[in-house]
């Protein structure tokens, strides 16, 4: 069987201040993702690096999961934003940085994994659904925020995904 060289040359790792900028022009370009203020990425960037992972390619940072440990519920990992380059999407990212950072989990205690989905967003539904059958984990999935709610007009209402237990693959 061939060698996958993306997979090989990739690194995964926390990121660090200076890939604020970075994450903010990703998560621009993806077009379908909710835009955040520069200044936000940054400060992500700074205060959940430990909850987050960048992926590396060839030194260019081609993914990240911005993510954090909910204060109320602290076995659950929310994950806040998921944005993968167009050269680098079909290949199994998303879900490797998620596996990522539940196996940075001994210091956080995380069995289950939640995220928030507009119903329009069928990459995101299928990542989150497909996550959980491939480790085996029950997917719950619940209407968390209306469309009423967001002020202005024009955003749809977001799904609740929780999944879990879960165990990372080889986990």
């Amino acid at each position: 069987m061939a060698q996958n060289p993306f997979a090989e040359d990739l690194v995964l790792e926390a990121p660090g201040i200076d890939d604020g900028a970075d994450l903010w022009r990703l998560t621009r370009d993806a077009g379908s993702l909710d835009l955040n203020s520069a200044y936000h990425y940054l400060l992500w960037c700074r205060d959940f690096a430990a909850t987050s992972v960048v992926a590396r390619h060839d030194g260019r940072i081609c993914g990240f999961v911005t993510g954090y440990v909910r204060p109320d519920v602290p076995d659950t990992l929310m994950v806040w934003q998921v944005a993968v380059a167009p050269d680098a999407r079909k290949r199994g990212l998303a879900a490797r940085m998620i596996d990522e950072l539940l196996e940075r989990r001994g210091r956080f205690g995380q069995k289950y994994v939640e995220a928030t989905v507009t119903p329009g967003n069928t990459a995101s539904m299928a990542l989150f659904r497909g996550f959980g059958r491939d480790r085996g984990a029950p997917v719950r999935e619940c209407d968390l925020f209306a469309a009423a709610q967001f002020p202005g007009g024009g955003h749809e209402p977001e799904v609740l995904f929780r999944i879990g237990p879960v165990d990372p693959i080889g986990g």
